[in-house]
């Protein structure tokens, strides 16, 4: 077993998850005590992951949340996981995060992501641009422009946020995003948690057609982060039961049935149509779940076949004490520098 102190490092993607019988409030108080928690166990980051018109998820203003969030918070970096570029301006996404930078210093990412986060019809009250490649690369340069130094010659700047340099990611899901990220010299966070299937293809075009030498290079060798399902538990038993609450999500998701966080069940098959469960299955299939032994053993795994600089964790539960355990449970097992677990 690899030495603790040779780990790579662990992140946390937030969602601000809702489970039946909270309000608004209450999920963003309980994200809150999340950030709190793994910014005292030594957690890398912490990202918001923006989503729009969802039952389960209060993260839609992601900036808002980030900032109120820094204020709570000491140590952990903070980030978008990402801004869905097409929703919004350049040059609005430069004056929220540069205003962030400017008010918390340097904690922040800017993650960059080309989908919509939400319903076809959402998309379209919220679109400001159709997320091709061609015209997300040309926001993305934008936006490296806005965050960058003053060159004296640029008409429309960004007050807070120019000079700032706020370090971008690219998010992806498929091929597109790492050729993005490769052409752009930018590290990649592959969203293998919800869509693993082409994650090795992507990785691999990534590393094969990175340019360091690009003007808008902020990494000098291609840099991956992975997202994991992950549950920890002190049996096995309990985290496969727990985790019925992150599968019943992706059920309602596959199938339009939005509503927040249902509480786990001991058998799936008796409330999901065979097709739906394996559904579900699939779209969890990258997932560590177990005691902390086993789930070390699997990200570890996880980390040795893809190469991996950092692993970004997300965990849903209908109890948010029992994420919040869970966390503590993986910070310890990890050896993470400053886990009191």
């Amino acid at each position: 077993m690899p030495n603790p102190a040779h780990r790579i490092p662990l992140s946390v993607l937030e969602l601000a998850p809702r489970s039946r019988g909270m309000s608004p409030a209450d999920a963003l108080a309980e994200s809150t005590k999340l950030a709190q928690e793994v910014d005292r166990l030594g957690y890398h980051r912490l990202w918001v992951a923006e989503h729009h018109g969802s039952e389960a998820f209060m993260a839609s203003a992601t900036s808002l949340l980030l900032g109120h969030i820094a204020e709570h918070t000491g140590r952990i970096r903070l980030g978008s996981g990402g801004v869905m570029l097409p929703n919004h301006s350049p040059l609005m996404v430069a004056e929220y995060y540069g205003t962030l930078a400017t008010l918390y210093g340097d904690r922040f990412d800017l993650g960059l992501g080309r989908a919509p986060g939400t319903d076809p019809m959402t998309a379209a009250a919220l679109q400001r641009g159709s997320g091709q490649l061609d015209t997300f690369a040309r926001d993305v340069l934008d936006l490296v422009g806005y965050l960058g130094d003053p060159d004296g010659e640029r008409k429309v700047r960004a007050l807070p946020g120019e000079g700032t340099k706020v370090p971008l990611w690219m998010l992806g899901s498929s091929t597109g995003g790492a050729q993005v990220a490769a052409l752009l010299g930018l590290p990649f966070s592959f969203a293998s948690h919800f869509a693993p299937q082409q994650m090795t293809e992507a990785i691999a075009l990534y590393r094969e057609r990175f340019q360091a030498d690009a003007d808008t290079a902020q990494v000098d060798r291609p840099t991956v982060m992975a997202g994991v399902n992950v549950l920890v538990a002190p049996t096995t038993e309990e985290a496969e039961f727990l985790f019925s609450t992150a599968r019943l999500m992706a059920a309602r998701i596959r199938t339009g049935q939005p509503a927040p966080l249902d509480p786990p069940v001991e058998d799936l098959g008796s409330v999901l149509p065979q097709g739906v469960l394996e559904l579900t299955s699939g779209l969890h299939s990258f997932r560590a779940v177990g005691t902390p032994e086993e789930v070390v053993d699997r990200l570890e795994a996880i980390v040795a076949e893809h190469d991996l600089d950092e692993l970004i964790i997300t965990t849903y539960t209908y109890d948010p004490e029992l994420r919040r355990r869970s966390f503590r449970l993986l910070a310890d097992a990890w050896g993470l520098p400053e886990s009191s677990a």
